[in-house]
C-alpha cells in the first residue's frame, strides 16, 4: 500500500457545475434506477470533508408523478428534510490517487456511518488561473438504515426495489484563495 500524502492544503469548496450526487438501486432485480440530486455543496479544509445536496434537486428518468413519490415520505421526504448532509472523520488520500474515506451520512434526520472509497487527482492550475483537484467517492448504503422502506412484491419472488444503493460522489475542488 502506497503512503498518504496530504496534496490539498487549505480550503476548497466544490465547483457545482461540474460536481454530483449520483444514486443507483437495483430495481425488479435486473435494472439499475439511477438518479442525481443536482444542487451539490461541499468544502474540504484541512483534510475534513463537509458537503450537502438538496433533494428537491433531484433528476430521475420517470414521469413527474414517480419523482413525487421518491420525494415522499416514503423515500427522501424533501419536506421535512431538504437536504443529504455527510461530515468525514478521517479522509486518506494515497500517492497512486486512491482515496478512503469514513463520515457520517444523514438522509432524513438519520444519521449512519459511511466508508466510501475512489480516486482523487492534484491539484493544478485550470485554464482560468485556479488550482483545481477532483475528487471521486463510491459508497454503498442499506436504504432502510434510512428509513426508506418501500417496497413491492415480484410474482416471482422477492421484492421490487433492492436495499444496496450505491452513492457516487464527483467534486470538482477549487481553492479558496484568502
Amino acid at each position: 500500500m502506497s503512503s498518504t500524502t496530504t496534496p490539498f492544503a487549505g480550503t476548497y469548496t466544490a465547483d457545482p457545475v461540474h460536481s454530483s450526487f449520483g444514486f443507483a438501486v437495483r430495481y425488479q432485480g435486473v435494472s439499475l434506477f439511477r438518479g442525481s440530486l443536482d444542487e451539490v455543496a461541499a468544502t474540504l479544509s484541512d483534510g475534513r470533508l463537509e458537503g450537502a445536496a438538496k433533494v428537491e434537486s433531484i433528476s430521475i428518468r420517470t414521469p413527474e408523478q414517480f419523482r413525487a413519490h421518491v420525494l415522499s415520505p416514503e423515500f427522501f421526504d424533501a419536506a421535512n428534510h431538504p437536504e443529504v448532509t455527510f461530515t468525514s472523520s478521517s479522509l486518506a488520500l494515497r500517492e497512486d490517487g486512491t482515496a478512503d474515506l469514513d463520515g457520517e451520512l444523514t438522509i432524513k434526520g438519520i444519521t449512519r456511518p459511511v466508508h466510501a472509497t475512489g480516486t482523487w487527482i492534484e491539484p493544478a492550475g485550470d485554464a482560468f488561473g485556479n488550482a483545481r483537484g477532483h475528487l471521486n467517492l463510491e459508497a454503498v448504503i442499506d436504504r432502510t438504515q434510512f428509513d426508506m422502506n418501500w417496497n413491492l412484491p415480484l410474482p416471482s419472488g422477492g421484492n421490487a426495489l433492492a436495499n444496496e444503493v450505491t452513492i457516487t460522489v464527483e467534486l470538482s475542488l477549487l481553492e479558496q484563495k484568502a
